[in-house]
């Protein structure tokens, strides 16, 4: 595990509290916004950043991220210049880990060895990628052994059985536990379906747990991360972006709209104890 996501749980579990984390795009709805969205994600007291990493086909996101895609894309986002932007991040961010979430086409495309050292360099802490499944090792995952970046598994509700084990075995820095059976932002999660994946995931990994997908409000994150070591908000936060985009706000407003939603978020969570 990464030192700074270490450093995350660590004081999370100090404070007897799960970790939160945020999901934006990068580039959404513009480069000088979205470095003004993860500053105030910052201060808003948000301990871990998932960073997109725009994709024209993202096909496990729901109709809010995949906007957020299209609207970072349109406005010239790269996976070179997403890059660029967790390393502006990093310069002024020392210790909140940032994990780079996306597909595999982009990074093929970029050049494995490339991407990885480029990845590293501009302090990402770990990857996401949500369409290369175990069976696909030889593609990112054996590659990135090789480096300081986490390779974080996604586990889904279908995820039974000895294929449970088998997906976790080179999984390092957190699980992502997806907590519906579908797309991003269009269900809400079930808690006592988490509670016993979380147990039945705890039962074959000591790494930490996070849940995301389908957390909307901040009785639910502070709720979910209870059950685990932490809650994943996405969609939620882009839909604010998306609303400030369209009521052309300006990049300060909207990354202060983003921060004052995420700080409900956090100081829920924080106020939501472990039974």
């Amino acid at each position: 595990m990464s030192k700074r996501l270490a450093a995350s749980f660590a004081k999370a579990k100090q404070e007897n509290r799960g970790i939160l984390g945020i999901f934006v795009s990068a580039g959404d709805p513009d480069t000088n916004t979205s470095i003004k969205i993860l500053d105030g994600l910052v201060e808003s007291g948000v301990d871990m950043i998932e960073l997109g990493m725009p994709f024209s086909d993202p096909m496990a996101d729901g109709p809010a991220i995949q906007a957020a895609s299209l609207r970072a894309i349109k406005s010239g986002m790269t996976l070179r210049g997403s890059l660029e932007i967790a390393s502006q991040f990093r310069k002024k961010h020392a210790d909140t880990p940032l994990i780079l979430m996306g597909y595999y086409n982009p990074i093929y495309r970029y050049g494995v060895e490339l991407f990885l050292k480029d990845a590293q360099a501009a302090g990402a802490d770990g990857l996401i990628i949500v369409d290369l499944p175990p069976e696909e090792d030889v593609e990112l995952c054996n590659p990135s052994q090789n480096s300081e970046l986490d390779f974080i598994r996604l586990i889904t509700p279908t995820t039974l059985g000895d294929r449970l084990p088998h997906v976790l075995e080179k999984a390092s820095g957190f699980i992502y536990y997806v907590s519906i059976a579908g797309i991003t932002g269009t269900k809400s999660a079930q808690m006592e379906s988490i509670s016993s994946a979380v147990n039945r995931i705890k039962q074959v990994s000591d790494l930490p747990v996070v849940t995301g997908f389908g957390i909307r409000t901040a009785e639910q994150a502070a709720h979910i991360a209870s059950l685990g070591d932490g809650a994943i908000v996405g969609s939620a936060v882009v839909e604010i972006i998306a609303e400030s985009d369209t009521q052309n706000l300006s990049a300060e407003d909207t990354a202060r709209k983003v921060s004052d939603f995420t700080k409900l978020l956090a100081d829920a969570i924080s106020a939501h104890k472990p039974e």
